[in-house]
C-alpha cells in the first residue's frame, strides 16, 4: 500500500435501535446509529417483524387518489 493516500482507520462505536452496541473500525470519525443490526434482523433471528402495508398504501392513496390506479393499469 501506498503511504498517505488512504484514510485513517478508526475504532467507532455503531449503535442499534434495539439498543445493541457494536466496536468496530471505520473511516467514519464520529461514532453512527444504524435502525437495524444483525442483533434484530429476521434473517438472523429467525422471527418475523410485523410490517405495516396496509398503512403504506393508504398514505399512498391517499397522497395520489384516484389517479394512482389509472397510472398503474
Amino acid at each position: 500500500m501506498k503511504q498517505g493516500i488512504h484514510p485513517e482507520y478508526k475504532a467507532v462505536t455503531v449503535t442499534c435501535a434495539c439498543g445493541a452496541v457494536i466496536e468496530t473500525k471505520s473511516t467514519k470519525t464520529e461514532n453512527f446509529s444504524v435502525e437495524i443490526c444483525s442483533e434484530c434482523h429476521p434473517f438472523y433471528t429467525g422471527k418475523q417483524k410485523l410490517v405495516d402495508s396496509a398503512g403504506r398504501i393508504e398514505r399512498f392513496r391517499r397522497k395520489y387518489g384516484d389517479n394512482a390506479t389509472k397510472i398503474g393499469k
